[in-house]
């Protein structure tokens, strides 16, 4: 793993974030290409990535401080950081601070609580206040951007006469080369891995001691894929508006529901069921609704 690409002058350039602007400005140049040739301004759909990018982080934080089970620790992050576990590190005994690597700190008087299982290891963080904030960390969910980004693109698609579908349909191959690209940055910042396996795709990740399914790449590779089948094969045969963005949404959800059966990281969950793929269900059934509703309106013109 590479969380930190590189430093300028003694500033640490995140691989996660990186990935994530790579992705956005491919998605950007793909939207503003295709827009440009289905005669639309633009300039006005690049402000429209722009808008997205923004209001899509903010969502997909959002959702992933609410669900992934992290809020307390958060909380305790800025009120008493020895509460939380390290989420990187396999160490669990240790007599300085150095031995925890990373910035992780030894709490030596805690070695009662871990040999009696009432905390994971010695090492824990520093306090951080704005912990909460930091994304560029990790941290992000792509279906909390989806959610927040998609009205906020509509309704500005809707004011600047783009017509709100069409946008859609626009973007939807964009959004697939912005997800391949950010989850390579995932995959850097050894986050959303899967099970343990002992395949040879397996990847040992940081804080783990066994090798575990390298989810991140799955979803870059298919998202990779399913862009080049928006773009070249179903935009052709789709010929009215929404019906892009429905395929979209329809198999890249009958994908993400079927990944997160072999994602293992710490995540959100009702039941047996992750966050992701109760929201996939809906969405799911979203986009079957615009392939079948565009069949009773007229071709783009």
């Amino acid at each position: 793993m590479k969380p930190v690409l590189f430093h300028v002058g003694g500033i640490e350039i995140p691989a996660y974030l990186t990935m994530i602007m790579f992705g956005f400005f491919a998605a950007a140049l793909v939207a503003r290409r295709d827009g440009e040739r289905a005669g639309l301004d633009g300039v006005a759909l690049i402000d429209l990535c722009i808008l997205m990018l923004v209001v899509g982080v903010v969502g997909a934080r959002l959702l992933a401080v609410l669900t992934d089970g992290f809020l307390q620790d958060f909380v305790n992050l800025c009120t008493n950081s020895k509460l939380v576990d390290p989420i990187d590190t396999a160490v669990r005994f240790c007599t300085n601070d150095g031995q925890c690597g990373g910035d992780y700190l030894c709490d030596v008087g805690a070695q009662a609580a871990v040999v009696a299982g009432e905390r994971k290891s010695m090492c824990y963080p520093p306090q951080d206040c704005l912990a909460v904030f930091k994304f560029w960390q990790g941290g992000l969910t792509f279906y909390g951007g989806v959610l927040l980004a998609a009205p906020a693109g509509f309704l500005y698609a809707r004011r600047r006469k783009l017509g709100a579908l069409r946008a859609a349909d626009l973007l939807a191959p964009a959004l697939m080369i912005a997800l391949a690209v950010g989850r390579i940055g995932c995959f850097l910042n050894g986050c959303c891995y899967g099970a343990q396996t002992d395949s040879v795709f397996g990847v040992l990740f940081p804080g783990n001691l066994a090798d575990r399914h390298p989810t991140q790449l799955y979803e870059s590779l298919f998202a990779f894929g399913l862009f080049v089948v928006l773009r070249s094969i179903l935009r052709p045969r789709l010929a009215r508006d929404g019906q892009l963005f429905g395929a979209m949404l329809a198999l890249y959800g009958v994908f993400r529901i079927a990944l997160e059966f072999v994602r293992d990281d710490p995540r959100g969950a009702l039941g047996p069921l992750s966050t992701s793929q109760l929201i996939g269900l809906p969405l799911i059934a979203f986009g079957i609704y615009l392939l079948l509703r565009a069949q009773r309106e007229q071709p783009k013109v």
